[in-house]
């Protein structure tokens, strides 16, 4: 399809928008029927015309992009696509969000062209948070002027966002879309409705990818139980029985589009959408992740000691000692200290000062943002209760220049502030427990997504990158009770650092990322972080493997050989071809 069919396209899908009246969810509906009998786009004649489509541009569309996990696999994934388009040709990729985090610099790509639609971030910073709030926590009468208000206001919304990312695509040639994340979990419905215009209208062709549906951790008060605890996505069926917009709400996430295909990141996803949400399993496909090669590059003593002289730049706001913030500090500035992020480390008391260089140093890495699902607070527990007696208990007494600091790597966003308060709690919870003598060698670090500091240019530093995040550890600790896929166990693993992981829901997720179904030499090998009380041969075990190198090492090479075998580069690239040829075919 030309330039000027295009245009003529989106000409029409603008013109069927402004006439549409709307004052309910079903009348969105309605609109949604009218654009889908736009003028049909022939899909191209042959698998090589197709991929000439999809090589004059691909489009990355979500929420935000900044340094978490989603936005790393898009990095992943845009890598990929450059070259599975045109032969001997770059694949122009282009990043579209409703924000961009400064942090996204360390992961995308400057020949990734972006592009910022305002009013497409989601949950609370989707306008404020006021439509969220609305939708996903107010009562809704069906039929009530505040439900048709809502409707309307939702339509407008979707209405001037796809006149925005339609002009886009248009002008920029873009042949495939990869919604991430924003027509599988209802952060921003305005958006997963331009969406549908937008595809719907111009025929283009959608990867879908789905890291978290809304369903996950989520579900309806009919199917609960009394004593039942609350889902952490229970409130997206607050309004179940408003049968008009549940019913749009489960149209949009995800979409049956003509030229969609949904892209999970585990079976357990897959799976439902076929068998409870009605997909044709022709249309429903896993993807799996991977590990650049530098992450499983050979590393010395050198390369550990100058990526933690970098970060205690990062940490210190450019100096090579930390001075350190009392926690009581800390907390009297914490509504300050939200809002600006600036990276901070916090101790006992003030006055305190931390080397990241010290050899003695126990460093735990916690690469993740502040989220109470990630658990953080028992990275805290289980330090208290390794230096509540043990074999570190008994390092620390006998050696003073022992230090212990747990670094959390991502952003605390404002919306899990209650989140830090828990940490912040139990690490009150182990100063006033332990002597002043071990708690004020006990430390949190919080870099929120930082990898460079202004003065790295007058240094001769390199920016950090997250193969430098993982050699700063000395072990990493993911004690999460859910997630889509766990990438940090994959990435320790590369790297060579062992990993002290809860088995997370779904179980089957964490079985398939460790390996459990395959043979010995493809599994990874972590130590189990426990649900409830450590017990003494666990507290020994992660003593050990804290301070016996040799341990370390065996785990480093059993890891990376297995990290190799499933997680590289060249099995994405793979995989990515195959799910596009399945596109072309499945596509009417």
């Amino acid at each position: 399809m030309n330039f000027a069919d295009q245009q003529r396209l989106l000409k029409l899908m603008c013109d069927r928008l402004a006439e549409g009246q709307v004052s309910s969810w079903k009348d969105i509906a309605q609109v949604i029927q009218q654009i889908q009998t736009i003028q049909h786009v022939h899909k191209p004649s042959s698998r090589e015309k197709f991929f000439e489509q999809v090589g004059r541009g691909s489009a990355f569309i979500t929420f935000a992009i900044g340094l978490d996990g989603v936005s790393i696999e898009i990095a992943k994934y845009a890598r990929a696509l450059e070259v599975l388009g045109i032969p001997g040709v770059r694949t122009p990729v282009h990043l579209i969000a409703g924000h961009f985090h400064p942090h996204a610099d360390a992961l995308m790509q400057p020949r990734w062209e972006r592009f910022t639609i305002e009013g497409i971030n989601g949950w609370d910073k989707w306008a404020q948070g006021e439509p969220f709030e609305a939708l996903f926590f107010e009562d809704l009468a069906e039929g009530s002027q505040r439900s048709g208000e809502l409707a309307a206001a939702m339509y407008r919304q979707a209405r001037h966002i796809a006149a925005t990312f339609g002009r886009y695509v248009v002008d920029k040639h873009i042949g495939l879309l990869i919604p991430v994340n924003a027509a599988s979990n209802p952060g921003n419905l305005a958006l997963a409705l331009a969406l549908v215009f937008v595809t719907e209208a111009l025929g283009i062709f959608v990867l879908n990818s789905n890291h978290d549906f809304y369903w996950e951790g989520g579900r309806p008060p009919s199917e609960r139980q009394a004593g039942d605890e609350a889902g952490v996505r229970d409130h997206f069926f607050h309004n179940i029985d408003h049968r008009p917009f549940f019913s749009l709400l489960e149209a949009l996430y995800p979409w049956k589009g003509r030229r969609w295909l949904q892209v999970n990141i585990n079976a357990l996803q897959a799976h439902r959408l076929i068998e409870e949400f009605g997909f044709a399993p022709e249309r429903v496909v896993q993807i799996s992740t991977c590990v650049g090669d530098k992450l499983l590059d050979e590393f010395k003593p050198a390369d550990v000691y100058s990526a933690r002289v970098r970060m205690a730049h990062i940490l210190s706001n450019g100096y090579p000692l930390i001075k350190v913030r009392s926690l009581k500090e800390h907390q009297k500035g914490l509504r300050k200290w939200m809002g600006k992020q600036k990276p901070r480390v916090i101790g006992a008391r003030s006055k305190l000062m931390l080397d990241l260089a010290n050899e003695k140093l126990i460093y735990l890495l916690q690469p993740t943002r502040v989220i109470a699902r990630k658990r953080i607070e028992r990275d805290v527990a289980l330090i208290h209760a390794l230096l509540k007696n043990g074999p570190l208990r008994d390092k620390f007494d006998t050696d003073p220049r022992c230090r212990i600091v747990l670094h959390i790597t991502g952003p605390t966003p404002r919306e899990h502030r209650s989140d830090l308060a828990i940490i912040l709690h139990r690490y009150q919870v182990l100063i006033d427990d332990l002597p002043a003598s071990i708690s004020e060698r006990v430390f949190l670090a919080f870099s929120v997504g930082r990898g460079e500091h202004p003065g790295f240019q007058k240094k001769g530093f390199a920016p950090l990158t997250i193969i430098d995040l993982y050699r700063l550890a000395t072990a990493v600790l993911f004690p999460s009770e859910t997630e889509g896929r766990g990438l940090p166990i994959i990435e320790s693993a590369a790297v060579g650092v062992p990993i002290v992981s809860s088995r997370y829901a779904p179980v089957e997720v964490f079985d398939h990322v460790i390996g459990e179904h395959l043979a010995e030499d493809q599994r990874i090998q972590y130590l189990k972080f426990p649900d409830g009380k450590f017990s003494k041969a666990f507290l020994e075990a992660a003593a050990n493997l804290l301070l016996r190198p040799e341990i370390s090492t065996q785990w480093q090479t059993h890891n990376r050989k297995a990290v190799k075998m499933r997680y590289s580069e060249d099995a994405l690239r793979s995989s990515l071809h195959q799910i596009l040829c399945q596109l072309y075919e499945v596509s009417t």
